[in-house]
Order: C-alpha cells, then structure tokens, then sequence
C-alpha cells in the first residue's frame, strides 16, 4: 500500500531525536493516567517502571535505528504525526488482508506456513516500525503508555468478573 517514491520508514530532526530517544515520564498529574487504585494486598507487575524484571517496552535501540535510517534518506520531512499513523493504518491494513477469509484454524497457522510466514512477519515489522515511530515523534513514552493501559484495563476488567468472556467492561 505504498506510494512510489514515498519512504516507508520514519524520524524526525537530529535535535528532536535526542529528545525523543530520553525517557521521560509522562507528568505525574496527566489526565491521561488512569486514577489511582485503592491499596491492595498484592503489587500488580506493571505497577511501575521500577518493577522487578524492568520495563515491559523498551523500544530505545529501535527508535535510535529507525531514526538514523530516516535521516540518513533525508526523510524525516514526511513524518508527521498525521501520515506516520496513515502510514500505520496502511500496514495494519496490509497485515489484516493476510488473514482475510481465513477461518480461525487457518489464521493461527499462517505464520508457520511457508507460503504466508515471510509476509506476516514483514508486515508485523512493519506495522512495529510506524507505531514506535509515531510515539516518538509524539514523545509518547511506551512503557509508561502500555503500563498506564494495563492498570486502567484491570480496573475495568477485574479478572475474577471478565475471565472467560468477551463483554464490554459495561456489562460486567
């Protein structure tokens, strides 16, 4: 889904990618961030970036390579946030159309099939690429993001009401 002659992969200004590349937390007062939970008897593992094992999303070496290989093409003057998420949206497109009118026991072999396994693994890279791309020209902080979205989702999701279906959090 690519237009000739546009790049495929992302960054932005040298000065800007060393901002990008820190890892700042998000303010502690963020709307974003979910309200703090009540006090519990047992520490959930993605409580903090402090957690014992490290951080879930460290993308840090990838953002640096994605960033060189833009500069190095001179492309950084297409990533804006804008064409980096339609660029994503490209790819998860190109991804989906791989499992298109698969039935369920299919789709959980193509990844092994030798005929379809390079492509999904490509377009898997792919859609990797622009979405590390976009929170870091977005200086969103992932492992913060995923750990914000884990927390929120086990408040709307309390394993012992939402194990074993798939309803909304509104009708637990």
């Amino acid at each position: 889904m690519r237009t000739p002659g546009r790049p495929k992969t992302e960054s932005r200004s040298a000065q800007h990618e060393a901002t990008l590349m820190s890892q700042n937390p998000l303010p502690p007062n963020d709307p974003a961030l979910p309200a703090p939970a009540a006090a519990s008897t047992t520490r959930s593992p993605i409580a903090s970036a402090d957690s014992p094992g490290g951080p879930l999303v460290d993308v840090s070496g990838l953002q640096e390579a994605i960033a060189l290989f833009a500069r190095e093409r001179d492309w950084d003057q297409f990533h804006s946030p804008k064409n980096l998420a339609m660029a994503l949206t490209g790819e998860v497109g190109e991804l989906v159309e791989l499992f298109q009118w698969l039935s369920e026991d299919a789709s959980h072999r193509v990844a092994h099939d030798p005929a379809t396994a390079r492509r999904v693994r490509d377009e898997i890279a792919d859609v990797l690429v622009y979405l590390v791309r976009l929170a870091a020209v977005l200086d969103v902080d992932l492992d913060e993001a995923v750990r914000s979205k884990l927390a929120t989702n086990a408040l709307k999701y309390p394993a012992d009401r939402a194990r074993g279906n798939a309803k909304k959090s509104s009708e637990l």
